[in-house]
């Protein structure tokens, strides 16, 4: 039985992944380095020490990427964040999930400073039981450290639990951990990538008005409602 809601946010709660990838382009560029919009867009979901060297080769862990990353997230906050939405229905589900007496924790690769201010964005701050963020795990997502930071916040054990995301690397960290995963289209990947959740639905409206047969209903389906 599912006692504890995990929940990705950028991508998820928040039409965010676009406004990174252009940060982080942005950040790249200002340091004569260029990286495709496309490609950095793909990695959206991952922390930035597993996007760094993906997108350009360079490690986070450098002077020169310890630039970048510092620069990326002064560009974000200042010139994307202001744009920053919700998905409809994001507030609606976390409260209709906390009534129904389960606890959501937040379980994010975004800096804590960043998270605070999306989950303000989604209206979900003041819901949460608790939030991780990449400052609470040694390895980012798709490693599992964030979903066992998850747990502990919520007090749950892997099978009382179930984790929402929007992308296959919160997926692949949900199957590490042990968890079930909950995918969401919002952030752009298709069904075939979102392989593995247990089910998948446009995003937080449509979970909202299918939770009594989702998979954390008593006796819910398997798969959300496709399109």
């Amino acid at each position: 039985m599912t006692k504890a809601v995990l929940v990705d946010v950028d991508g998820t709660l928040v039409d965010s992944n676009d406004a990174h990838a252009r940060a982080w382009v942005d950040a790249f560029a200002e340091h004569g380095i260029e990286v495709a919009v496309d490609r950095v867009r793909r990695c959206i979901g991952m922390g930035g020490d597993k996007l760094m060297p993906e997108v350009s080769g360079l490690e986070e862990d450098t002077p020169l990427g310890r630039r970048i990353s510092s620069r990326r997230r002064s560009i974000f906050k200042a010139r994307y964040l202001p744009g920053v939405r919700a998905f409809g229905g994001s507030r609606e589900l976390v409260s209709e999930l906390k009534a129904r007496g389960l606890t959501v924790v937040a379980a994010s690769s975004a800096k804590k400073d960043e998270l605070s201010a999306l989950l303000r964005i989604a209206g979900a701050e003041a819901l949460l039981d608790g939030a991780t963020s990449s400052d609470d795990a040694e390895e980012s997502k798709p490693d599992a450290d964030i979903v066992h930071a998850a747990l502990a916040k919520a007090k749950a054990s892997a099978a009382e639990a179930i984790l929402i995301g929007d992308t296959p690397y919160d997926i692949e960290a949900a199957r590490r951990a042990g968890v079930g995963a909950i995918a969401f289209r919002t952030g752009g990947w298709s069904d075939a990538a979102l392989e593995g959740a247990v089910a998948i639905y446009d995003g937080p409206a449509d979970l909202l008005a299918s939770l009594d047969t989702s998979p954390m209903a008593a006796g819910g389906g398997v798969r959300g409602r496709g399109r």
